[in-house]
């Protein structure tokens, strides 16, 4: 088992990551301080681990709350589900959640722990790619509203993460390639060596062999909490984890949420994020087609979608969280392995990215 530290002024948590810890009791206890747990998952996951997360807690007070799946539930409306749970069991503020599924499930329950009795704590156990080296890690929660992604939500740190890699078993092929979208991010964004590592070993991660899978987790969760250690509250720099999210959140709110997958649409807007670097003279044509090979390696797509326009791209990229007094901020690429967060590009080179990707 791997252990990973991120360390905060006041928050600091262990990211546990290896095999069959879902049979360990011993890792979790520790992190719980009361008698309650509240274990939130969804209707698909919980057919598949609900029973042994709830052996990990035998000891305590366990009750469960069983979501809708899908990234179209994650608001206000279910949100109320988890507080439901937790008042109709009288849950005090002693109480641990335990997000047991994918960046929903993880988003909406710590969420719940931010906000219920102005804030209890919480414990992540990520079970899909994408959770595991992005979401589960860094203390953003949140719900989506219908004009705009991710616009309601509180930082919260998790008291730890424990990431097994066996759940990756049951993970339906497209999740995969869409959890590798946020695994190659941080390749490009501050990690040259780790790119090229994946460029080499991304057949391999594909096919799911467990000490490559280990390997790009620990890397991706690694990358993360130092980043997230200079900048918890995404004042600065942590802003350059949001590469092609703005772009790909644009996507999401157009089509529909969990139309397409988060890191299909990231991958897309990773093409327009690095199509607009080339143009202001940062990355090459070269760096441009190796950052398209490898998302095509990982079988994510590079093209928007068909039905979006320019117009519509910028009408939903202004209500981004990035925005700052009316001025779009993105973050590009100075270089493969370097990202910054920026508005020092000209509206018509925008304008262009976006008119020649959505043909």
């Amino acid at each position: 088992m791997k252990t990973l530290n991120v360390d905060l002024p006041n928050n600091s948590y262990p990211i546990f990551i290896g095999q069959d810890i879902l049979n360990d009791s011993s890792i979790v206890a520790p992190f719980v301080k009361g008698r309650q747990v509240m274990i939130v998952t969804n209707e698909t996951v919980a057919p598949l681990y609900l029973d042994q997360a709830k052996a990990l807690f035998k000891d305590f007070s366990v009750d469960v709350v069983i979501l809708p799946d899908g990234e179209e539930y994650k608001n206000l409306e279910h949100l109320n589900l988890i507080y439901d749970g937790l008042l109709s069991n009288q849950h005090n503020r002693t109480t641990t959640l335990v997000a047991l599924g994918g960046g929903v499930v993880g988003d909406m329950t710590g969420f719940a722990a931010a906000s219920y009795q102005r804030g209890v704590d919480f414990i992540q156990m990520p079970t899909t790619l994408l959770s595991q080296v992005d979401s589960s890690v860094g203390g953003k929660t949140g719900v989506n509203h219908k004009l705009g992604k991710n616009m309601i939500g509180a930082f919260h740190q998790p008291n730890c993460v424990l990431i097994d890699i066996d759940t990756l078993s049951t993970l339906p092929d497209n999740e995969l390639s869409s959890g590798l979208s946020e695994v190659i991010k941080y390749g490009l964004i501050c990690d040259l060596p780790f790119f090229e590592w994946l460029e080499v070993n991304m057949s391999d991660l594909m096919s799911r062999k467990s000490e490559a899978l280990i390997k790009a987790i620990e890397t991706s969760c690694s990358n993360k909490a130092r980043v997230v250690a200079q900048d918890e509250k995404e004042g600065g720099i942590r802003a350059i984890l949001n590469l092609g999210h703005t772009f790909g959140h644009a996507i999401e709110t157009e089509q529909g949420y969990g139309v397409w997958l988060h890191g299909e649409a990231v991958a897309a807007g990773t093409v327009m994020a690095a199509d607009l670097s080339k143009k202001l003279g940062w990355i090459t044509e070269s760096d441009m087609q190796r950052i398209v090979s490898i998302l095509l390696s990982a079988k994510l797509p590079i093209e928007s979608p068909s039905n979006m326009t320019p117009a519509r791209y910028k009408e939903l990229m202004a209500v981004d969280k990035k925005v700052l007094d009316g001025k779009l901020r993105l973050v590009l690429l100075k270089s493969v392995g370097q990202a910054v967060t920026t508005s020092d590009f000209e509206i018509d080179q925008l304008d262009s990215t976006l008119a020649e990707l959505t043909r």
